[in-house]
């Protein structure tokens, strides 16, 4: 999955109007939702959650989201909320102040939607509607019953953008008929439509929904798994799709599939043996398997696994046990396989420990996922290190876990953070949404709703609480000094290369000066008077300083990023990365001129 990757959240479950009853799923699948996708190990989006806004202010986060994105952005809008279609056939979506009399002053037009996703330049652009439909009704009548039904997919079918780019829309329903009675939903409406999205949370958070196991989390296979959980939750909710697309769009990494290695088949000598009559032949072609399963050519080695799988499936008992033997030696074997990381303090440097892999190469190649947030691993030359940050108080446990191209195994990680001395509060968490003072937090664990509010003031608060939220969904984790420190040290490098630069220019400038003083001083001239007279190398000496010490900067800028990843933004990140390449390079232009000026000097001025 390449290029930026955003998704904004809109969930309204309360409404001012009475006629439109509340919904009990929405602010809870808001957040479950975001916290799956704002996972980097599953769907690396930068996340914004809009909970209970007011129709216009629906409308400018919707347009705001769309606009200005770039060609490799991949957009990803759900809503969760109450879907009203007008008695002229028009859908719409319902804001916490919708009137249902005055639809398109109060609701959000399922037209504006469409106009914003066709209008945007982002590369591939996913509607998720979760929404329940209701018909047709007037308020002008004390029991009006709702008729014809709501085709959501026809209220998008024009969504086609330019240029080649791709759309397409997933809803909970496409065709869902309530029945109104006067100004109430009828109570006998279909069931909840939080079976859909708690589908799609189930199916990118546990990896189900990788249908072939390859790593990847497709847009189709998305679709694929929450329609048959959806049909096996409620036999009369069809969920549907529309789609223009070239290709896979790729939604989240999977934490189910497995390295998959292009096997380099076996010679047809050894294919041969292995498909020959005699057992003795046989068996010396398990023999010799066993010792390409060795191989430190992953390809062949693949291949001899491929065969000896086949083997421990097809052949006498004798034989298949022997082939069995031989690929117990590629199993995954991690060692220590539990990590206790003893007592550590809150808010202290992250603790680090080691992991072994041992075995062939094949036995060695494998992937691996941590299950919290908190818990970290990056590959070493004998297997791996996993780190834990403290940001979380409380006795942690979690797993890391591996994945192979024939198995996959854990390693048990185990922690308990004690508060740091005179602090009162605990750091929050990356994922989550919001979180009440002195909660004990747990990463995938959605936080709980808010209250409703019985003082009269939900109207005046709702576009307040969608700003919050919304602010919320964006916030960095972790102390903030840390996240604004790469940041600040790489805007220096790049200022201290600049710097380097323009005195290296300075001393080009200065050098040609003395050049031709010399040159018209004749034979009674001393090239290092002229040098001297220009203080040549005095700005040789600055832009040598000024260049190593930006480099030094932006080498600590990038090692402070590296070493704490999870508390820095994505658009941190990118522009400490952007901004230390740019003051390297211009550091080491300036380093490689001055520096072959100061040798064509001490080299030239003896004769000159």
């Amino acid at each position: 999955m390449t290029g930026p990757r955003q998704a904004l959240i809109i969930a309204n479950d309360r409404y001012d109007d009475q006629g439109l009853k509340k919904l009990r799923a929405p602010a809870q699948d808001a957040a479950a939702l975001a916290e799956v996708l704002r996972n980097p190990e599953i769907g690396d989006f930068d996340v914004d959650v809009v909970h209970n806004a007011p129709a216009d202010l629906m409308r400018r986060r919707i347009q705001g989201f769309f606009n200005d994105r770039r060609r490799d952005d991949t957009m990803v809008l759900h809503f969760s909320c109450h879907g009203i279609k007008s008695e002229s056939g028009e859908l719409y979506f319902a804001a916490s102040d919708t009137d249902p009399r005055l639809l398109d002053a109060t609701a959000v037009p399922a037209q504006f939607v469409r106009q914003c996703m066709s209008r945007t330049r982002a590369r591939s652009t996913v509607l998720f509607l979760d929404c329940c439909y209701g018909g047709a009704f007037s308020r002008g009548s004390s029991s009006v019953r709702a008729s014809g039904e709501v085709n959501v997919l026809e209220s998008f079918a024009a969504a086609k953008s330019p240029a080649g780019r791709g759309w397409a829309v997933i809803t909970a329903s496409n065709s869902m008929e309530y029945a109104f009675e006067g100004p109430d939903l009828a109570e006998n409406s279909a069931p909840r439509p939080s079976v859909f999205t708690h589908a799609v949370v189930e199916g990118l958070e546990t990896g189900e929904a990788d249908l072939d196991a390859d790593g990847e989390v497709s847009l189709d296979e998305l679709y694929d798994y929450v329609f048959e959980h959806v049909r096996d939750q409620n036999p009369n909710q069809t969920p549907s799709k529309t789609m223009e697309m070239q290709g896979d769009l790729h939604l989240a990494h999977s934490r189910r599939g497995r390295i998959k290695i292009a096997a380099v088949p076996s010679p047809p000598s050894l294919r041969a043996a292995i498909n020959s009559e005699n057992a003795f032949t046989r068996q010396g072609a398990v023999h010799e398997l066993g010792a390409r399963l060795q191989d430190d050519r992953l390809p062949i080695a693949e291949g001899a696994r491929q065969d000896l799988e086949q083997i421990t499936s097809n052949d006498i008992r004798q034989i298949a046990e022997q082939a069995a033997g031989a690929l117990r030696g590629i199993r995954l074997a991690p060692s220590p396989d539990r990590l206790d990381f003893g007592t550590v303090e809150a808010g202290s440097s992250s603790q680090q420990k080691s992991v072994t892999l041992s075995g062939p190469p094949l036995a060695r190649h494998c992937v691996a996922q941590s299950t919290q947030s908190w818990l970290r691993v990056e590959p070493s030359i004998t297997g791996l290190d996993v780190r834990v940050e403290t940001y979380l108080e409380g006795h942690l446990t979690g797993e890391v876990v591996l994945k192979g191209v024939a198995d996959e195994t854990v390693v048990h990680v185990e922690v308990v953070v004690t508060p740091a001395p005179e602090l009162e509060t605990t750091h929050e968490p990356p994922p989550r949404d919001s979180t009440e003072e002195g909660e004990t937090v747990v990463v995938h664990d959605p936080p709980p709703e808010r209250p409703p509010r019985t003082d009269g003031g939900q109207e005046e608060n709702q576009g307040r609480e969608g700003d919050e939220t919304g602010e919320h969904g964006r916030r960095e984790s972790g102390p903030p000094s840390r996240s604004r420190r790469a940041v600040a040290v790489a805007s220096a490098a790049l200022a201290t290369a600049t710097a380097a630069v323009v005195t290296a220019v300075l001393t080009i400038l200065a050098t040609v000066a003395a050049v031709g003083d010399r040159t018209t001083d004749g034979g009674g001239g001393n090239i290092e008077d002229n040098v001297s007279d220009h203080e040549v190398l005095t700005t040789l000496n600055v832009s040598l300083i000024t260049a190593a010490v930006a480099l030094l900067l932006g080498a600590i800028a990038r090692h402070d990023l590296d070493g704490h990843r999870d508390l820095y933004t994505r658009s941190a990140s990118s522009l400490t990365r952007t901004m230390t390449a740019i003051s390297k390079g211009m550091a080491l232009a300036a380093l490689i001129v001055v520096v072959l000026m100061l040798i064509v000097y001490l080299v030239g001025s003896r004769w000159w």
